[in-house]
């Protein structure tokens, strides 16, 4: 499935749509909406996951980056992940830096 990526920012708050697999060739497209996020200074981070089906150790890089990219402050939120996505998330410990939910309502 192809990648894509589409932000909305509204106030404080930027909102990402992924889907599709995020990997090697397509984690610099959500990194370049993560700049463009932090250049904007959002307080809030949202990520809807559940249209992405896979997400491999570039796309872990790119959360982390957006960790490292977004002011200190920035809440970074995880939407409706898939369970494998999760799990991936999950294993390699950054479930702990960032707040997973099933919705955007929790």
């Amino acid at each position: 499935m192809a990648f894509k990526a589409k932000m909305r920012i509204e106030g404080s708050t930027a909102t990402v749509r992924l889907e599709g697999e995020l990997d090697g060739r397509s984690a610099p497209e959500l990194n370049e909406l993560v700049v463009r996020a932090a250049d904007q200074r959002v307080e809030r981070l949202v990520l809807l996951l559940e249209d992405l089906s896979y997400m491999s150790s570039a796309g872990i890089r790119s959360l982390v980056f957006a960790h490292q990219k977004m002011p200190e402050e920035t809440e970074i939120l995880l939407v409706g992940t898939r369970p494998d996505v999760a799990e991936t998330i999950r294993l390699t410990g950054f479930d702990r830096s960032i707040v997973m939910r099933e919705t955007l309502e929790a």
